[in-house]
């Protein structure tokens, strides 16, 4: 180890202030910090700071417009209804013919929530006691189970699943440890996105502990990067697969629509070379990011960087609505031929987002904090900011209720909460009843119903009438509503089509 090359170089970058616990550690601590420093490139992170501290909070007002309608469908209301019977069509074909993966954006490492280990190990509390990641993964075993029913074809769909240093391993064993919830573990694929140092707000980085340094995922964004041609998974490996299209979303929807056939056959009719799902923002105010044009780009336009003017403004088509209403939910649709440009000619020009966070760190005695109030940042850079680098961008509608109810904050909290995911499930799972035929006895509301569809019985509300038609169901006990052979993870699903 050159320890004075080491105290040279951090001094040149104005971070030597991590070296000043070096005479606590032994031998080996010191010979671990000293690689790990030494992997880190400080010129860099102080570029990246000081670009990206300029840059923050500018509005974006100037030549802001919505997306043109052309670009936009809807899946609510009847009007809409047959169009959106044949993008599932669509879909579900391009499913049956292996084109279709998805991707999971899951390294955040969950602070907000409370919980030590990866989000989607969390259970709401439903009946089933199902986690995040058990869901989803019965969602794609369904739509295989649809796609193959439509078209005769057995179909597969890959699932990526992006971790970080922080989620890795943890996520690995809990899918090994429930059989991958019943799907291939050769279909389940995990690797790692990269991580960048934690910063104070006047860019000095923070030690964890005495001999190591504080880091944390760099955003969902940093995808591009994960998926490099030198790295484990690439997307050369993808191709291989016969893949076409990715449908990329975040662990903590707890409604999300594994490969959305609906959303797959949208963007394909579109000739979509990216997608997004949005809903409808509630309220002007409301702390979401908006899908927008400004200056021929497509981007997402966080809400502290839009006027208080801009986002109360009324569309003069309708009136009722905002213009400025396509509310980002992190749900996208790239085709492969994309998302390779992406990864190998735009990933080193995407910009830097700050983060501020409570940051554990270490105080002059040696002594870990924890700190009770934002601290320092993290430089994320996110999933959407691609937009810009295409001119084949379809938006996609989609009602909140039945599609996003984000899994954020801890228990107790008054929005993104365990309560509200399991709240949101269960009034959806109530609709597909009741739609189906079903009726509830002794309630007020569907907010008072504790109700649950397994995804192996129904992906979206299809195929239930069998079940509940024409049957009354309590409305104070809980409902749970499960497929045949449910609990054998050796075949979970229902298999109403001899063909597959």
């Amino acid at each position: 180890m050159d320890v004075d090359s080491l105290k040279t170089d951090l001094k040149e970058s104005n971070q030597d202030h991590l070296l000043n616990h070096w005479d606590s550690l032994d031998d080996d601590q010191k010979l671990a910090f000293y690689r790990d420093l030494r992997n880190i490139d400080f010129a860099e992170v102080n570029r990246y700071f000081e670009k990206t501290m300029n840059e923050a909070h500018q509005k974006k007002d100037e030549k802001l417009e919505p997306v043109p309608p052309e670009y936009v469908g809807s899946v609510i209301g009847k009007a809409n209804s047959a169009k959106v019977n044949a993008w599932k069509e669509k879909g579900l074909v391009a499913i049956s013919e292996g084109k279709v993966a998805v991707l999971l954006l899951a390294g955040g490492q969950g602070t907000r929530l409370g919980v030590s280990y990866p989000k989607g190990m969390y259970d709401v509390g439903l009946p089933s006691s199902k986690t995040l990641y058990q869901l989803q993964a019965e969602r794609i075993l369904k739509i295989q189970e649809l796609a193959c029913e439509q078209t005769g074809k057995k179909a597969t769909v890959p699932w990526y699943v992006m971790t970080s240093e922080h989620t890795l391993d943890e996520t690995k064993r809990f899918f090994e440890t429930h059989k991958y919830f019943g799907l291939q573990s050769d279909n389940v694929v995990f690797f790692e996105q990269h991580t960048l140092p934690c910063l104070t707000f006047d860019g000095k980085v923070i030690l964890d502990q005495p001999g190591k340094v504080a880091k944390a995922p760099g955003g969902n964004g940093g995808l591009y990067k994960a998926l490099g041609p030198d790295e484990p998974v690439n997307i050369a490996q993808m191709r291989n697969r016969g893949i076409e299209y990715i449908h990329v979303y975040c662990v903590d929807n707890i409604l999300v629509k594994m490969a959305d056939p609906v959303f797959i056959g949208f963007c394909i009719e579109m000739s979509a070379e990216c997608g997004a799902k949005v809903v409808e923002k509630s309220f002007p105010e409301e702390k979401v990011g908006v899908v927008v044009k400004r200056e021929g780009k497509y981007q997402v336009v966080e809400y502290s960087e839009i006027s208080k003017e801009l986002t109360e403004m009324r569309d003069p088509l309708a009136t009722d609505k905002l213009l400025f209403r396509a509310g980002n939910i992190c749900n996208h649709f790239f085709t492969m031929d994309f998302l390779e440009r992406v990864v190998r000619e735009c990933e080193e020009s995407l910009k830097f987002h700050i983060a501020e966070k409570k940051i554990p760190f270490v105080d002059n005695s040696g002594k870990r904090i924890e700190p009770t109030k934002p601290n320092g940042i993290k430089l994320e850079k996110f999933v959407f900011d691609v937009f810009e680098f295409t001119e084949k961008l379809a938006v996609l509608e989609v009602a909140r209720e039945d599609e996003f109810s984000p899994l954020k904050n801890a228990k107790g909290s008054e929005k993104d909460s365990p309560e509200t995911a399991k709240r949101d499930l269960c009034n959806l799972h109530c609709k597909y009843i009741v739609n189906a035929g079903g009726k509830f006895l002794n309630k007020n509301g569907f907010s008072t119903v504790v109700c649950e569809v397994s995804p192996l019985l129904s992906y979206a509300g299809e195929g239930l009438e069998d079940e509940v038609k024409g049957r009354q169901f309590s409305g104070t006990d809980e409902v749970y509503f499960k497929a045949e052979n449910e609990g054998k993870i050796e075949e979970p699903a229902l298999k109403r089509s001899r063909t597959c």
